[in-house]
């Protein structure tokens, strides 16, 4: 159901409260006092089987008694009673439900039921509900506060969203006393219907929030949070404090990738490649939002420091190198800047003191010089109160400072009562200000990973590879032909072959099931060979004593066979021996882990970094999610420690980075194409200089997909970039074009496209005339989420060049189930035959995804439009200027 409904839960006019009481302690008695009592100007309806009044307002036997329109019911009566009062408030006409009552989900089966009949009930109605045990939530805009809080939230800019209720209280007792305010205040409990994605939806559309906050303990719809999240984060800044940092799940593990990759490393990549940022307390979480939305984001981590105490300055370089910046190193022009302003004896470097008689003039040349400088990304300036030092005077002068825009400044002021009005002047200009460097420090490298995170958004890989042509068929029928002998684990030799189907190098090597057989392949191979048993059941072969190394001759290689063979049978009597592998003997530089693993939330996660036995010790690796191209790849690389290593150290040659880019550019496009891969282990890719090679590998498939049918990359919590859709056609001229989905490097193509537009055009596209087209504006339309959104593009060779003669777009509600239609073609181009083309094009992709109904606006004038709505069967209804269309897909 669309997050739009959610606007009668948020702006009610009439609020029913079942379960209201007079009796002082109780649920019902809280929320009456805050509704009441609060400054609300809606209308409150208490609902309450035996009382006359409650809170000094008339009370109702029951919603059906109710003589006005309810959008909102506020439930707190025990949980049996309540799949009860949901369906009275659907026929009611009820369009947004609370449920603060517990005893649900944390009730077992029954409880469990209960939510399910809930539910059933509103999808029935088209109703919206939050929680089940739940606080409620607060809007202070318009003082509604319907929760038991004993506390109203200030009002503000910051949407605070709550899986705790517990929590919540307490974090709103803190924001009160450090004068923090909220747009709105939500505790959203158990999550049976509407879930973060659907209020990330919501507030990412209001005018009147800046900044989403999140406290999360679990996800249940990674897939539509990812979206949701992905949709927004460019605009506003979506920070999460996420609860449970251990791993059960990788204690169960069978491959070095599952154990190394807990539960909270997945949230992690999940939370980068949505374009959202993760902190550790509750502290950081309200620093990072003041932070973010009162900064621009920053180009690199270069800090550099200004300071009026060398002791400041220390402790915030540790605590930012500790975090992973870096202090700038100022220039020679930045140097001789600074020497020719400051005092003889200043620090001449980064942290630049200013000593403690610094004056707000030295201060702001200071910063001049550091603004200036290229090398430096962003500004913290550190002021400690001493006896000459003017705190009012030094904010007034940062305020005021020519260039603060172009970088992000940040201040701490350290002390209370001799800095706090200097605090309040910074605070008024939009600059953030903490009580100490450390909190500074992190906040700055807060904006730097905000910034990375959101050039992940621009990332958009293809469904169809580039640059290589894998075997999928081959890998299909021997995937396939696995399952149905009922193994799950291949063998070393299988799994071999899946990666050499997908272009994956892997080591010389045969297979021998004698002595005989060994000595002779060996000798074909050429000495050195490794030997290594071939067995289903033998995950770790090093472990069993299925593995000899530097086997130099024949009868060495017959020995070894047969001493692989009684190791593993006294490991594990029942193993199932195929044979021994026999591998020429690679010696390299370099060993690298690459894996997968399927995620129960976020699907398959792939993990790169440093290999070999010693893997679970160092867990030196890096977490993604695919899809992958080659930039999302060499960030993946780049986060790793051995990438110092790979990128050549102290005289040592670098190793061959883009080819392990494009190993993991492979590997990801393998894990796409097979749901049925649960964990894959290439450990170890061996690597220098002239390339690398996959010496050991492993493969888990997945029992729940057996002989099932899965739809294409239902599997991934992010969906490639949709290839399949690029056609040809041609215009009514004989002109051909390519239909194809648009992309984020589309944007300069779409500017020029808008200078096409006449100002009929441009009304009736958006029903109005765009004076500024910005590059904020642009990424709205050319870097989206295939996932809820499709857009067809135009393409036209002229001129040499490549240009966009229009645009038709389907935007898909966050229930996937109806859209909304939109079309432009540039005016050099129409009267071609290109809308009707687009038309039919994207309602042949809404009906292969499935969609329910399409619907659009269109003006009265646009006769051409009214026609092809017309023609193509839509359901034409009249309203004031304009007509909304709608078609009926299912």
């Amino acid at each position: 159901m669309p997050a739009r409904k959610l606007e009668k839960i948020f702006n009610p006019k009439g609020i029913a409260v079942v379960g209201a009481t007079n009796k002082k302690g109780h649920v019902g008695y809280s929320l009456m006092k805050n509704l009441v009592g609060s400054g609300y100007e809606g209308i409150v309806y208490p609902v309450n089987i035996t009382r006359e009044s409650v809170y000094g307002v008339k009370a109702y036997k029951s919603l059906s008694e109710v003589p006005g329109e309810v959008d909102l019911a506020v439930v707190a009566t025990p949980a049996a009673t309540v799949p009860g009062i949901v369906d009275e408030c659907g026929k009611k006409g009820v369009k947004g439900v609370v449920i603060i009552s517990s005893g649900f989900k944390e009730a077992g089966k029954e409880g469990g039921e209960m939510c399910a009949k809930i539910l059933e009930t509103a999808k029935l109605y088209g109703m919206r509900i939050i929680g089940p045990n739940c606080l409620g939530f607060i809007k202070p805009s318009i003082s509604l506060n319907a929760s038991f809080a004993n506390k109203m939230a200030l009002p503000g800019r910051i949407a605070f969203i709550s899986q705790s209720g517990a929590l919540g209280t307490a974090i709103l007792d803190w924001s009160v006393s450090q004068n923090v305010g909220f747009s709105h205040f939500i505790s959203i409990g158990s999550m049976i219907d509407v879930g973060f994605h659907d209020l990330i939806d919501y507030f990412g559309q209001d005018p009147g929030t800046t900044s989403i906050l999140l406290y999360m303990e679990s996800l249940t719809d990674a897939r539509q949070f990812m979206s949701a999240t992905r949709a927004f984060a460019r605009a506003k800044p979506i920070i999460i404090l996420k609860a449970g940092k251990s791993s059960e799940g990788a204690q169960a593990a069978k491959s070095h990738t599952g154990s190394i990759t807990g539960d909270d490393a997945v949230f992690d990549a999940a939370f980068k490649r949505a374009g959202a940022i993760r902190v550790n307390t509750i502290g950081e979480l309200f620093a990072c939002a003041q932070t973010l939305t009162a900064q621009k984001k920053v180009q690199g981590r270069r800090l550099a420091i200004v300071t009026n105490a060398g002791g400041a300055g220390v402790v915030a370089t540790d605590s930012l190198i500790e975090l992973g910046g870096t202090l700038a190193k100022l220039s020679d022009g930045t140097m001789a800047s600074l020497d020719a302003v400051m005092p003889a004896n200043w620090s001449r470097g980064n942290p630049v003191d200013v000593l403690g008689d610094a004056d707000p003039e030295r201060y702001r040349k200071a910063m001049e010089a550091c603004i200036a400088d290229e090398g430096v990304d962003g500004i913290l300036t550190i002021l400690t109160p001493q006896a000459m030092t003017d705190a009012a005077g030094v904010a007034k002068e940062i305020t005021a400072l020519q260039g603060r825009d172009k970088k992000p400044i940040l201040t701490s002021w350290m002390g209370e009562e001799d800095v706090n009005k200097g605090k309040e002047i910074l605070e008024k200009g939009n600059i953030p200000v903490y009580k100490i460097p450390e909190t500074a420090a992190r906040s700055f490298m807060d904006i730097y990973r905000y910034s990375r995170n959101l050039e992940l958004l621009y990332e958009t890989p293809a469904t169809i590879p580039h640059a290589f042509r894998p075997e999928i068929e081959k890998n299909r029928e021997l995937i396939s032909g696995i399952m149905k002998e009922g193994r799950f684990a291949l063998t070393e030799s299988e799994a071999k072959q899946v990666f050499e189907n997908y272009g994956i190098p892997t080591v010389k090597s045969g297979i021998a099931a004698t002595a005989a057989q060994a000595g002779q392949k060996a000798a074909e191979i050429g000495f050195p060979v490794v030997m290594k048993i071939l067995s289903p059941d033998v995950l770790h072969k090093t472990d069993a004593g299925g593995v000899k190394l530097d086997i130099k001759t024949k009868e060495e290689a017959e020995k070894a066979f047969d001493e692989i063979n009684a190791s593993v049978k006294k490991y594990l009597p029942a193993a199932k021996i195929v044979g021994v592998i026999i591998e020429e003997m690679v010696s390299k530089r370099y060993e690298l882990l690459i894996g997968c693993k399927k995620d129960p939330i976020f699907g398959p996660v792939i993990v790169f970094g440093m290999g070999g036995i010693a893997v679970e010790v160092f867990k030196d690796v890096d977490t993604g999610l695919p899809p992958l191209n080659m930039a999302l790849a060499m960030r993946m690389i780049e986060e790793t420690k051995i990438y110092t290593l790979l990128k050549g150290y102290r005289g040592m040659k670098g190793v061959d980075i883009p080819a392990i880019q494009f190993l993991l550019y492979k590997f990801a496009y393998l894990v796409i194409d097979f749901p049925q891969i649960k964990e894959v282990d290439i450990n170890p890719f061996a690597v220098d200089e002239n390339g690398g090679v996959v010496l050991d590998a492993k493969i888990l498939l997945d029992e729940k997909t057996a002989g099932k049918d899965i739809k294409p990359y239902s599997h991934l919590v992010i969906l490639p970039y949709p290839k399949e859709y690029v056609r040809q056609s041609k215009m009514r001229n004989g002109r051909e074009f390519t239909l194809r989905p648009i992309r984020p490097e589309d944007e300069p193509m779409e500017a020029e496209m808008f200078k096409n537009f006449s100002e009929e055009t441009l009304r009736f596209r958006f029903f109005q005339l765009i004076k500024n087209i910005t590059h904020e504006f642009l990424i709205r339309f050319t870097q989206i989420d295939y996932d809820r959104e499709i857009a067809i593009i135009a393409e036209v060779e002229e001129d040499g060049g490549k240009k966009m003669a229009g645009v038709v777009r389907l935007v898909a509600d966050p229930d996937i189930e109806t859209a909304e239609f939109a079309i432009v073609v540039a005016d050099p181009w129409q009267r071609q035959g290109i809308g009707s083309i687009f038309t039919d094009y994207i309602l042949e992709i809404a009906k292969e995804k499935g969609l329910k109904a399409i619907y659009a606006s269109v003006m009265k004038s646009n006769y051409i439009m009214i026609h092809m709505f017309r023609k193509r069967g839509f359901r034409m209804e009249e309203k004031d200027d304009m007509y909304h269309a709608e078609l009926i897909l299912q």
